[in-house]
């Protein structure tokens, strides 16, 4: 059956005579629907965008295929490039022995974006050897911090004991604060958590111990003497 719709000239002369109804007219689509059709648009991509930025390269992979492939590419070289750059960051995990020539190398010329710390001691003092045991758990835990020892008169000479422990902290390259001396470090039985949270507290690690340990601990032994004595 011929369609009465198509635009033949047998069409136009059935149309004339009144034979079949005259064609109809495609509606007129008006200048705010395209605005509003763009709008719609836009914000859609403005979601796909927001969607793709998180997801997996090989989700990314997946989605290649499609008539957006240069903008899938796009964002696949972008999440590439900022993968690349977390993994490059500088990753330490050891405590560097240093001495007083490679003060400026390791600790004015760490880097951009770099916390240092540096922990001044001697031998034989016990409360130089718990921090330094802490540290070496510290480095293991906060990779992407530099942490540092030497013995204090090789750094600074004549530096006297009564300041040791003392504990530098750096970023960039620039002294942001100091812990110096036992009573600044709670004494040797200052604890890994403590000394952690006194590292949070100059802004060298991001630690979730945002509350002192200290009393907490001594409130916890009141409680089990309490518990003892407890008729």
């Amino acid at each position: 059956m011929q369609d009465p719709n198509e635009d033949t000239e047998w069409n136009d002369v059935l149309r004339s005579k009144g034979i079949i109804p005259a064609k109809q007219k495609e509606a007129e689509i008006t200048e705010d629907q395209i605005v509003s059709i763009l709008e719609q648009t836009i914000e859609q991509k403005q979601n796909d965008k927001k969607s793709m930025s998180e997801m997996t390269l090989d989700e990314l992979d997946e989605l290649e295929d499609s008539e957006d492939e240069d903008v899938l590419l796009e964002y696949r070289r972008k999440r590439i490039a900022e993968m690349k750059a977390v993994a490059g960051k500088s990753k330490f995990f050891n405590v560097l022995e240093i001495s007083g020539q490679d003060y400026v190398t390791e600790v004015n010329k760490a880097g951009d974006g770099i916390w240092v710390v540096l922990h001044l001691y001697k031998q034989g003092i016990p409360l130089c050897a718990v921090i330094n045991h802490h540290m070496t758990y510290l480095a293991m835990k906060y990779p992407t911090v530099k942490f540092l020892k030497a013995i204090s008169t090789t750094c600074v000479p004549n530096y006297p004991d009564k300041n040791l422990p003392t504990i530098f902290i750096y970023f960039e390259g620039a002294l942001k604060d100091q812990i110096i001396g036992p009573m600044a470090c709670r004494g040797p039985n200052l604890t890994q958590e403590e000394f952690e949270y006194l590292l949070g507290k100059t802004g060298a690690i991001q630690t979730d111990i945002k509350e002192d340990p200290r009393p907490i601990i001594k409130d916890k032994m009141f409680a089990e003497l309490a518990d003892t004595n407890d008729w």
